[in-house]
């Protein structure tokens, strides 16, 4: 009598990948399957991130493997943190350097402590307007599709967190700024609405997240330093089992 052939195993763990500039999140989710299936995975081996990072950002994206796609909502809802150049003298539509910038007529040069005046008032629970070049769905479709056809997809504002804003340096027009926040934030609309409120221009000119709590990017692996075929030795692995009374739902331990 012959026997079923043996089922691959499918590995299960994290990856802290550091995304280079001008990958989507979505094609280095990608990228870690083919390595994966290719070390010997199942063809449809689960393989998921834990917040989006834009193609114009770097940094930090925690990618899931296997069972451990269930931690996405856990690890979405922790700390962020992001260093980020931003460009006071000019706005564009996407509010990054994905559209053409526009130079802005600036009457009054925002001093030092106008800046930090600025920053302070953003930190807190603020209401944000996510930009119309977001991955956030309007009708079933992503509101970055609808602004790149033409069309203006009506964002609504939402409650965000900002822990803290740290000032790292500031030549006008350039401002850098360390940036620590919750879920959902938009650093984008953050250069926008910090713009509007110094009567100035806002836009990102770059941006690199640093922290996706508790991963680091210390943490982090490049994705060119991958090796060609991947296997569960390559991952972090994390204890799924039931955490203990005082831990929050759904974390990892």
């Amino acid at each position: 009598m012959q026997s079923d052939p043996i089922q691959p195993v499918s590995p299960s763990g994290v990856l802290v990948l550091d995304k280079p500039l001008g990958a989507t999140s979505r094609a280095m989710c990608t990228l870690v399957r083919t390595r994966l299936r290719r070390g010997g995975a199942p063809k449809r081996v689960k393989v998921g991130h834990a917040g989006t990072l834009d193609p114009l950002a770097t940094g930090v994206l925690v990618i899931l493997v296997g069972r451990c796609t269930r931690l996405c909502d856990s690890l979405m809802a922790g700390q962020k943190r992001y260093l980020t150049t931003i460009d006071l003298g000019h706005v564009s539509k996407s509010h990054d350097l994905e559209l053409e910038p526009e130079e802005v007529p600036v009457e009054r040069v925002p001093t030092t402590d106008d800046i930090e005046r600025a920053c302070s008032a953003m930190v807190g629970v603020i209401s944000q307007t996510p930009p119309m070049h977001s991955a956030i769905k309007i009708n079933g479709r992503r509101a970055y599709q609808l602004a790149r056809k033409g069309d203006d997809p009506k964002m609504q504002p939402r409650p965000v967190r900002i822990d803290s804003i740290d000032v790292l340096g500031y030549d006008f027009p350039i401002l850098r700024l360390d940036i620590r926040c919750g879920k959902g934030v938009y650093i984008r609309s953050l250069a926008r609405d910090l713009g509007v409120a110094l009567g100035v221009g806002g836009m990102l000119h770059e941006l690199r997240r640093t922290l996706v709590a508790p991963f680091a990017i210390e943490r982090a692996v490049r994705a060119e330093d991958l090796p060609e075929a991947m296997g569960q030795g390559d991952l972090i692995a994390v204890d799924l089992s039931p955490p203990g009374p005082d831990a929050l739902p759904g974390s990892p331990r």
